[in-house]
This record gives structure tokens, C-alpha cells and sequence, in this order.
């Protein structure tokens, strides 16, 4: 029986938790790209990833406006959006809400359930 990953695409910069998203990827058994770009990012979207992880600080791309823009994408729009954000940033949190985002987690909350986060959108628990 061959086990197909899942794929995962993460838009962010942060040498961090781009360590801690790797390490959770490997765990939970998916596979994950990095993107540096929205246009990266619209390309690599056309593969279906089964979610894609946004960090709403990410200052080389406009976070809200991508999500708006892959939540009115008729194509696109059934791919889950986990944002994160400082939990200082209401603001930011409920914008990112009104995009369209499906999630929006302050960064310890991220971090401490990434790996549950990547299982259940991989099928595994």
C-alpha cells in the first residue's frame, strides 16, 4: 500500500518557526513547501495543498489581500487558511477573519498544536 503525503504550503520567513513547522510537518507525516511570494504561492496552490499556513507579519507578501484572494477564487477556496499573528493583534486577527481566513492563532497557540493541526488536516486523527 503506498502512502501518498499530503501537501502543505507555508508562506512565511521566520527561520523559527519555519524549524518548528518542519520538525511538526515530519511528525505528523506531511510534506511541506515554503513560499516566499504570492505568485509563488498562486502557482503552487493549483496542486490542491491540502492547507496552507500564513503568517499574517509576513511583510514580502499582503496576507490579507491573498486570502481574500484564494477565498474568491471559486477553485480555490475550499483549501483551508491557518493564519498566525502575535496575540496582541486583534485587529489584525478579526481582518484576517473577514478575508476569509479559517483560522487565526496567536503564535504559542500555533506553535504548541502544529502537530494536531497538520494531523487532522492530513486524516490522521
Amino acid at each position: 500500500m503506498q502512502n501518498d503525503k499530503k501537501k502543505v504550503l507555508a508562506v512565511l520567513d521566520d527561520l523559527f518557526f519555519t524549524v518548528k513547522i518542519l520538525d511538526a510537518a515530519k511528525r505528523a507525516g506531511v510534506d511541506i513547501e515554503f513560499i516566499k511570494s504570492d505568485q509563488d504561492l498562486m502557482e503552487k496552490v493549483k496542486d490542491k495543498p491540502m492547507l496552507i499556513i500564513l503568517d499574517l507579519n509576513y511583510s514580502a507578501v499582503q496576507p490579507l489581500k491573498l486570502i481574500e484572494k484564494l477565498k474568491r477564487d471559486k477553485e480555490h477556496r475550499g483549501i483551508s487558511v491557518l493564519s498566525y499573528l502575535s496575540h496582541v493583534q486583534g485587529e489584525l486577527k478579526q481582518a484576517a477573519h473577514d478575508a476569509g481566513c479559517d483560522m487565526v492563532l496567536a503564535r504559542s497557540a500555533f506553535s504548541q498544536n502544529l502537530q494536531q493541526i497538520l494531523k487532522r488536516h492530513a486524516g490522521i486523527i
